[in-house]
């Protein structure tokens, strides 16, 4: 079973998510600045974790507005489902250690997953093939903190799936910023970047500012 895609194809232009998202009033103002996904990091362990209870009711309210995406990390089926069957969130993103049995065991029950890989080297980047659905996301390799690193990966790589894999949703992620989203569509093409680290004034507190500054950089490097 093939996922569809977290962005729609073909819109002329790169989408943005922005990631580790820990406020309704931020989401609500993301969502008007123009991003095109809000990620939520659910995973206790991070910097940026807010847990589902509280979320649940501003997510509840953006609903139709932009996809909401769940981050998780090694996360049960039964914590998944739960995540899902809320009708807070349109999206799961696997940032652990699942495996492609695992996620093509998810896709088949139903579940709207897609996978994030942290790419070491050109080895993860093929043994990323075996992984099932139509989006994938590419990360910085950081094992410790499961994304969110502010480390940039390797853009040649980032370049090298988007050709391997022409059918396929990839996401760019790993130390974007303003200054740098531009290079590095330039250079990837992705169908989608995603920054946490890079708007923020700290962990989770995302500074508008430099959303707007990122979607800018992001719509001026994007094909017309």
């Amino acid at each position: 079973m093939t996922a569809r895609t977290v962005f729609p194809r073909d819109t002329g232009r790169v989408a943005v998510k922005i990631c580790g998202i820990t406020s309704g009033d931020q989401a609500s103002a993301i969502a008007e600045a123009g991003a095109d996904a809000i990620g939520i990091n659910f995973w206790p362990r991070s910097k940026r974790y807010i847990s589902f209870e509280d979320a649940l009711p501003w997510l509840n309210e953006l609903k139709g507005v932009l996809p909401r995406v769940a981050v998780t990390v090694n996360a049960t089926d039964d914590e998944l489902l739960a995540l899902y069957e809320s009708g807070g969130l349109d999206w799961l993103q696997l940032h652990g250690d699942e495996t492609a049995e695992r996620v093509a065991s998810l896709l088949e029950k139903g579940l709207p997953v897609f996978k994030a890989i942290g790419v070491r080297d050109r080895d993860t980047l093929v043994a990323s093939a075996e992984f099932p659905g139509s989006s994938l996301l590419l990360d910085a390799y950081a094992p410790s903190e499961y994304g969110g690193s502010g480390h940039t990966m390797d853009w040649a790589l980032g370049a090298e799936a988007v050709s391997l894999w022409p059918e396929r949703q990839v996401i760019l992620a790993g130390g974007l910023k303003p200054e740098n989203v531009a290079e590095a569509i330039e250079q990837v093409h992705p169908a989608a970047v995603d920054v946490a680290s890079g708007v923020e004034s700290a962990p989770g507190v995302k500074d508008l500012a430099l959303v707007k500054r990122f979607l800018e950089a992001t719509h001026s490097a994007s094909p017309s």
